[in-house]
């Protein structure tokens, strides 16, 4: 299964608790960190709820 590389370009300031809580289940704690994770439905559902927050590197 291929991987991708999921990095958090803006800030959780300012973001709701809703975003903040997804934020969480992907790991992603501060501005530019960078996380690998399986390419998988879920994830996918994941960053298609903050594609503003983030981007992705496949």
């Amino acid at each position: 299964m291929a991987e991708i590389k999921v990095k958090l370009v803006r800030s959780r300031i300012g973001s709701t608790p809703a975003q903040r809580k997804l934020l969480d289940s992907l790991g992603l704690k501060r501005r530019e960190m960078v996380k690998t994770f399986k390419d998988t439905p879920a994830i996918r559902g994941i960053i298609a709820k903050v594609p503003h927050m983030v981007t992705v590197i496949e």
